[in-house]
């Protein structure tokens, strides 16, 4: 290799011919080859690697496969060489050779060596510069992702909390429900009455299921007055346990008429008592039902969301993953905000990593129901567009400034306070949807309707 190989290189403007053969003597020229490794992720990073001629991806690991990351292909490109300002810096991924090319190699210590002879206060900044950057980024990432787990952390327990809570008080209630239905069943018993009657009062019980959803709840109210008059007046002690659930179940007073013809005596209160507390079980019985499979829906939900024990790259539904995003906000989306959600079925599945996807929509989401101060119109929008799946998330806050719009996918960039929002910045968002998935995110906003809109092709290009 020589000199004349690096002059064009803008990585070495201001470098005289002399410094540049001193580097290309301290270094080491090496033919890149198609599928060949020049250096691995996460080993120590005790080479400086400069593009020459050719092209090299850059791979890291993510979940089960290898997954690219980055290029070196354009000339003057460089990757590694940390060991020259911090003893702990690794390769942030592994190098591998695209087609025939050329890199200069040169260690990380004559790197250091020729800095600190050529630019001493270079080097020396360089080497703050890593370390303080390498510090604040740990740190901000560290505290970030807490903040988000402890966010989506709480808005789940309080999702869970509210079946879970209906299913205990309903399997408390079912207890007492149940001695009530043995004490009954035991009064009738005693009093003695024959087969066709219980025959007969069990055919009057099974035409009330029907009609239970007939009645609101004033008629219910009224309903179970007239049926605490009609209990009293027939000598039964306990109408007021009696009478709600008998009203709630739409008992007329023809109904106790003709339970009353099929008791006599002593056998009426044991047996409306019976007849109320099968039914109140199978009230019970349907609440317990109904929060257990919201439950297990929330916990379906979370595994989507999370995508365990999944393959990083798959096909998946857009659908689905902004159904389980929903869920885990779901404590934000309560009160003054109404979601919309205007799905297209003829939405292909697309080639994804769903678990950096639901990333993306739990920021989006989130931003705009921020942007509502809890108040507005949530619409979350997908449809076909050619060889696209086409996303959109629209709020119907304030809008976004021209200037806001302009800056929204700069590095660091934000509006937020701080403790404020995901820990997500829209710059990560890009990454994740141009970078990983070869799509286009953008912003329309006007004042009542911003749009973020996220295309991502069906199948992920190659290469």
């Amino acid at each position: 290799m020589r000199a004349a190989d690096l002059r064009s290189l803008s990585l070495f403007d201001g470098l005289t011919d002399d410094r540049l053969k001193e580097l290309i003597e301290a270094g080491t020229e090496v033919r890149i080859e198609a599928g060949v490794d020049l250096f691995h992720e996460g080993e120590p990073a005790d080479f400086w690697w400069v593009l020459v001629d050719g092209s090299v991806d850059l791979m890291r690991h993510v979940g089960r496969e290898d997954t690219v990351v980055g290029k070196m292909d354009t000339p003057g490109r460089w990757a590694g060489g940390f060991r020259a300002w911090d003893e702990h810096g690794v390769y942030l991924a592994t190098g591998r050779g695209v087609g025939p090319g050329r890199v200069l190699r040169v260690s990380a210590e004559a790197l250091r060596e020729r800095t600190n002879a050529w630019f001493p206060l270079g080097g020396h900044l360089i080497k703050g510069l890593y370390g303080t950057a390498r510090t604040i980024e740990s740190t901000v990432r560290q505290r970030e992702s807490l903040v988000t787990l402890g966010t989506l952390a709480a808005g789940l327990a309080h999702e869970i909390n509210n079946p879970a809570a209906a299913a205990t008080r309903a399997v408390d209630a079912l207890e007492g429900a149940c001695q009530t239905l043995l004490t009954s069943l035991g009064g009738l018993a005693a009093n003695e009455i024959s087969a066709l009657q219980f025959n007969a009062l069990d055919a009057l019980r099974r035409e009330l299921e029907p009609r239970a959803a007939a009645l609101d709840a004033l008629e219910v109210a009224d309903q179970e007055e007239a049926l605490s008059s009609w209990l009293a007046d027939h000598g039964v002690e306990r109408e007021w346990m009696i009478a709600t659930p008998l009203a709630t179940a739409g008992v007329d007073l023809a109904w106790c008429e003709q339970a009353a013809t099929v008791l006599e005596g002593p056998s009426l209160e044991p047996g409306l008592e019976w007849v109320a507390s099968t039914l109140s079980v199978a009230t019970l019985l349907s609440e317990v039902k109904e929060s257990t499979r919201r439950v297990s829906e929330l916990v379906a939900a979370v595994r989507s969301y999370s995508q365990m024990d999944r393959a990083s790259m798959q096909r998946v539904d857009v659908t689905d993953g902004l159904e389980s995003t929903l869920v885990m906000l779901g404590h934000k989306l309560r009160g003054g905000v109404e979601v919309v959600r205007d799905y297209d079925a003829e939405v292909p599945q697309i080639e994804a990593y769903p678990g950096e996807l639901n990333q993306v929509w739990t920021n989006l989401i989130d931003n705009a129901v921020d942007a509502m101060d809890g108040a507005g119109v949530l619409r979350v929008t997908t449809r076909r567009e050619g060889d696209a799946v086409v996303v959109e998330i629209c709020d119907t806050g304030p809008g976004m400034p021209l200037q806001v719009v302009a800056r929204a996918f700069e590095a660091f960039y934000t509006t937020k306070e701080v403790g404020r929002g995901t820990g997500l910045g829209l710059d990560i968002e890009r990454r994740i949807v141009v970078d990983r998935h070869g799509g286009t995110i953008d912003i329309d906003s006007v004042p009542g309707a911003t749009v973020l809109r996220v295309t991502i092709p069906h199948r992920r290009a190659v290469g």
